[in-house]
């Protein structure tokens, strides 16, 4: 394999330290908030928010923020839910209830069942993340979810209005103007009236992903985030101008946000490297995408598609973008990402904000094993069976023998109770245990 770097990040020394730090921290804060409840939440909020108000959004916050929503913003969030909910049913729709005789006298089935209560988390840091309440409350309701709570951070006196209109829309049950780590704690434990949530989703920062991931096993989650990843696969038919654009639009999300391209073009992608410091100098937040661009952007270069394809396979990055020719063959042949953006017509931009699939996506290599969130991670398949007595005649037998193979007596002898039971004059061939019956 003949790959080698034209570009490597330069640094992220002491990811490790802080990881660990960030895990302290929460883990702190989250064993307060069990053991103090509600007034642990209300100290946090106060110190790291400057938040003393209600916490739980009132019908008339609510609709007085919703009508200072400019009516073109109303019709853009509009669009984008329609988009965001058609794929989501149609997700949910691929997926049925069903009921098999698979043999005389047994019926095996799955049920399709939403849970009760999904708790999103909406960032509200840097930018205001309409979208993401977006993809994650009209994902929920689409699945089927009978009550969604939705948290995100106030700035000044409340949410971003524009945040409050898209979980309005979206069908968001309750609304919490709270973030961080206390937001996910006050979801997953039912504080302030809320119902405890099933399911914790949404993307976040370092901590809230952190507090997600310390409440996995008490709750669900959709998956494990860290810090947004992109990357561009390109021939030498792709325009580097667009690479760069591309590559520069997605390091805006932080200086840790790693950006990647991987390509069979020397020329190209040396054309990149020269063009993204340049097109990172026109953007307001330069500073950002330079940082990341430096400390965590990477070009590298594969002889055959073949060889990029295993790179890419590799790094399994949250956001993929194809910049080839051959579409159809690079479909076919990459595996491992969060979502995969085929052609120049598809920029990230188009998931993240309203081409109808979900923004919430794996990381950290997560795109291995996972996809994102999507209406089947709201929904439980429930399995059920129903055997005849004559079914016990085979099915008992094969589960008493296996049951003692692994020697499980009381499952044998649950078996056995059923073969004595139904067939009283039978005669085993292999050893069945007569219970007294009291």
């Amino acid at each position: 394999m003949t790959i080698r770097h034209l570009k490597t990040a330069e640094g992220a020394e002491g990811v490790a330290a802080e990881d660990q730090r960030v895990t302290t921290a929460v883990r702190q804060m989250l064993d307060d908030i069990r053991e103090r409840g509600e007034p642990a939440v209300r100290e946090y909020a106060e110190k790291f928010d400057g938040w003393t108000d209600d916490f739980v959004l009132s019908d008339e916050k609510r609709q007085r923020l919703i009508d200072g929503v400019p009516q073109s913003v109303k019709d853009d969030i509009d669009f984008a839910h329609r988009q965001i909910r058609r794929f989501a049913e149609a997700q949910r729709d691929s997926m049925t209830s069903f009921e098999i005789e698979t043999e005389p006298g047994v019926l095996l089935g799955q049920r399709i069942l939403p849970v009760d209560c999904a708790g999103c988390y909406i960032p509200g840091g840097r930018y205001a993340h309409a979208a993401s309440a977006l993809m994650s409350v009209a994902t929920a309701k689409a699945a089927g979810v009978p009550h969604v709570v939705a948290c995100s951070p106030p700035r000044g006196d409340s949410i971003n209005p524009a945040v409050v209109y898209a979980l309005h829309v979206a069908g968001a049950d309750m609304i919490l103007e709270m973030g961080g780590v206390h937001a996910m704690a006050s979801m997953a434990f039912g504080l302030f009236g809320g119902r405890e949530a099933d399911i914790l989703v949404g993307p976040g920062n370092a901590y809230v992903a952190e507090a997600k991931r310390l409440l996995f096993g008490q709750v669900g989650i959709d998956v494990f985030a860290g810090p947004t990843e992109s990357a561009v696969i390109a021939d030498d038919s792709a325009d580097p101008m667009t690479i760069a654009v591309d590559l520069v639009s997605q390091a805006e999300h932080g200086t840790n946000s790693p950006v990647w391209l991987f390509t069979t073009s020397e020329a190209l992608g040396q054309k990149v490297i020269e063009l993204v410091p340049k097109v990172a100098d026109d953007m307001p937040n330069a500073d950002v995408i330079h940082a990341a661009w430096r400390d965590h952007g990477e070009v590298i270069l594969g002889d055959t598609r073949e060889e990029v394809v295993e790179v890419s396979d590799r790094y399994a990055c949250e956001h993929l973008q194809v910049l080839c020719e051959d579409l159809d063959w690079w479909k076919e042949n990459l595996s491992n990402y969060g979502s995969l953006f085929l052609g120049e017509g598809s920029t990230v931009t188009h998931g993240d904000k309203c081409s109808g699939t979900n923004h919430i996506l794996p990381t950290k290599r997560a795109g291995r094993y996972s996809g994102g969130l999507n209406v089947h991670k709201f929904m439980k398949v429930l399995t059920t069976q129903q055997l005849s007595e004559e079914a016990n005649r085979t099915f008992s037998a094969v589960g008493s023998r296996i049951s003692r193979v692994e020697g499980m007596e009381g499952h044998a002898r649950a078996c056995d109770w059923r073969l004595t039971k139904y067939f009283p004059d039978e005669q085993w061939d292999f050893p069945v245990h007569h219970q007294q019956r009291y």
